[in-house]
């Protein structure tokens, strides 16, 4: 089942359906409102939509074509929006170009930040920068949605806690980030608002590339129109899902609507950081890895930041070449959104 939120007058969006094919779409709102009304109600709520889903497969309800520019992210705000680094590869890549080492404790205990989730940005919005300074960059990963879960719960457990999947860009100031991080409390302004793929899917819409706590799938990420990363989701992910629920609710409960992100898909290569798509290799989720390699390599980074009239694409595509969650795709401009 594939889940969208249109635009409407409420700030909430209207919910919809949305066919396996991405073309069209039809209103849930006489089941529940929005997606969080949804999940707070996931065991009335999920039957009703699935059965609107298929009624939408076989053309027996009304129906409108969906157009992924009209969609909000699927959860327009959340309670929870926490973002893990599950792949350590890249949590050593960014904290090299900043002088840090990598602790161990990074291996065996994910690496976890409280963004923002007031308010997201729409999957097709632009993304607002304030300073070219500030060193805009995006970040392609994966995240999952929650149900409701008791504080202390097991992987098991928060393994069926996981509702729904989306695709994300995790926004990401990475001029500010050092200064922010040497006070000692973390990310906030480094952090803008973060945007979701138009379409959220149940898990079984994954089919075999879902195991139940990792997707084998690769994640594609373009920078004005060239293609600059699709490493593998399943490969090097340190810690899965159900493991970084668990790290959330270690100490307290989950809500319905949490969303927990994957961080930046990052693989290695034959022990190493990995190379560019143009050389072979599976690239990069965002541009402070090839930062670091060009570093390494070169003794300086020649790939800026991103800057206004820049566009990045997110999308992820089935074993058959179709899209499942449809595309992010923002372009930076000056100013505010």
């Amino acid at each position: 089942m594939k889940l969208a939120t249109l635009k409407h007058e409420m700030r909430d969006g209207r919910l919809a359906v949305v066919s396996r094919d991405l073309n069209w779409c039809a209103d849930a709102g006489h089941i529940q409102p929005s997606l969080q009304a949804a999940l707070d109600d996931w065991s009335n709520a999920e039957p009703a939509l699935r059965t609107l889903a298929e009624e939408l497969e076989r053309g027996t309800v009304p129906r409108e074509r969906f157009h992924e520019r009209d969609a909000l992210s699927p959860l327009p705000r959340a309670y929870q929006w926490a973002d893990g680094s599950a792949y350590v590869n890249h949590v050593e890549l960014v904290r090299k170009a900043r002088g840090a080492e990598l602790p161990e404790s990074f291996y065996t205990d994910p690496l976890m930040y409280q963004g923002g989730s007031d308010r997201f940005l729409a999957p097709r919005q632009n993304i607002p920068l304030g300073d070219d300074d500030w060193g805009c960059d995006f970040e392609a990963e994966a995240a999952v949605v929650t149900g409701d879960g008791r504080a202390g719960l097991s992987v098991d457990e928060a393994a069926g806690t996981i509702r729904l999947i989306m695709l994300v860009n995790d926004v990401s100031l990475r001029g500010l980030i050092p200064g922010e991080l040497a006070k000692g409390f973390g990310f906030f302004q480094s952090k803008p608002p973060t945007a979701f793929s138009p379409v959220a899917v149940t898990p079984d819409e994954l089919g075999e590339a879902w195991d139940g706590r990792k997707i084998d799938l690769p994640l594609q990420s373009w920078l004005n129109g060239e293609k600059f990363g699709e490493p593998e989701c399943a490969v090097d992910m340190t810690f899965d899902f159900p493991r970084l629920i668990a790290h959330v609710a270690r100490t307290r409960p989950l809500t319905a609507g949490s969303i927990i992100g994957s961080g930046t898909i990052s693989n290695t290569l034959d022990g190493g950081p990995g190379k560019p798509v143009d050389e072979g290799g599976k690239g990069y989720s965002c541009i402070a890895e090839i930062r670091m390699i060009e570093t390494l390599r070169d003794g300086a980074p020649k790939t800026r930041f991103m800057t206004p009239g820049d566009t990045v694409r997110i999308e992820m595509l089935d074993r058959n070449g179709k899209s499942i969650f449809g595309a992010i795709e923002q372009t930076v401009v000056r100013g505010e959104n």
